[in-house]
């Protein structure tokens, strides 16, 4: 089955080939004879009608510095596409949600993976409120009154932006500690949206495990553990990934939000667990395919693939 694909994604120029879980997607629809396309966000448009995209046929090659290969500049009408990746990284502010809203109008004709709609829907940290009993107490506010109760309650916290990405203005903030009003005042001023608040989990020294999904089916792990003197586990900021297993508790979690995320056409996801507690249910970009295949032997970008495919045969 030869599909034509476009991806939707940050530049490719800067990408590490060795760790952008879209690289490896992209070179395994080329593996399977699939065509490939790439633009960019802001080359996203509506059109009298139509949703096109000015960007570019792509090949791809595992050579470092000299990952791909562009065609001639094109404008193209993504409804003429079988699947269209939806892979640019956060923030999820409402330029990423403006580019949910002009893919809805070609899916389902053109399968958007993951599913716009529900990715507008489902941000990561708000999907988790949900499912209350597996995660760790949370809460999500902007009242600083409000905020300071909830610290008061439960002691050590970890105050983060609701819609930031890669442990970027994450902070642990002790019971004690006499910083909260000022951080409140810092995040006030850039943007008038609440902040979530959770119980620090101690446990997060030992790792934050990024479990990978596969159309709601989990397909392995990688456990990233922070650097010395971070209470960050994030890649991004110097976190270090390690072999891990999937324990029984990461399955029971699984089993409870997989049909969920598969009814929602959510066909990839990563989801993050800090000992017994679900943290965050990743669905615009997320990452760690192929640290968990050079790990486990797995091919996840195939079951990746295996899972769209049935859904394009249907």
């Amino acid at each position: 089955m030869a599909l034509k694909v476009a991806f939707q994604m940050d530049p490719i120029g800067p990408i590490d080939i060795a760790a952008d879980s879209t690289f490896r997607i992209a070179e395994e629809a080329q593996a399977r004879g699939h065509e490939l396309f790439y633009y960019t966000p802001d080359k996203l448009a509506y059109d009298q009608g139509k949703v096109t995209a000015r960007g570019w046929p792509l090949t791809v090659q595992r050579i470092k510095g000299d990952h791909f290969r562009l065609g001639e500049e094109t404008v193209a009408n993504l409804a003429d596409f079988d699947v269209v990746w939806l892979r640019q990284d956060p923030p999820f502010d409402m330029g990423y949600i403006t580019t949910t809203h002009i893919l809805d109008m070609v899916h389902p004709d053109t399968l958007v993976v993951n599913d716009p709609f529900w990715v507008r829907n489902y941000p990561e940290k708000l999907l988790v409120l949900d499912f209350p009993d597996l995660t760790p107490p949370t809460m999500i506010a902007r009242d600083l009154d409000t905020l300071k109760e909830f610290r008061a309650k439960h002691g050590d916290v970890i105050l983060k932006p609701l819609y930031g990405n890669g442990g970027a203005g994450v902070f642990k903030l002790r019971q004690e500690d006499s910083n909260l009003a000022s951080l409140h005042e810092l995040f006030a001023g850039i943007n008038r949206e609440p902040l979530i608040m959770q119980k620090f989990l101690p446990d997060v020294s030992k790792g934050d495990k990024r479990v990978i999904l596969v159309d709601g089916e989990p397909v392995g792990a990688i456990n990233r553990i922070p650097a010395a003197g971070e209470t960050r586990s994030n890649m991004h900021v110097g976190g270090r990934p390690e072999k891990v297993a999937l324990t029984a508790r990461d399955k029971e979690i699984c089993a409870r939000i997989g049909p969920l995320l598969r009814e929602k056409g959510q066909v990839f996801v990563g989801i993050d667990v800090i000992g017994d507690w679900l943290t965050e249910i990743n669905v615009t970009s997320p990452t760690g395919i192929q640290e968990l295949e050079r790990f486990d032997g797995t091919n996840v970008a195939e079951k990746i693939w295996q899972a769209i495919e049935a859904r394009r045969a249907v």
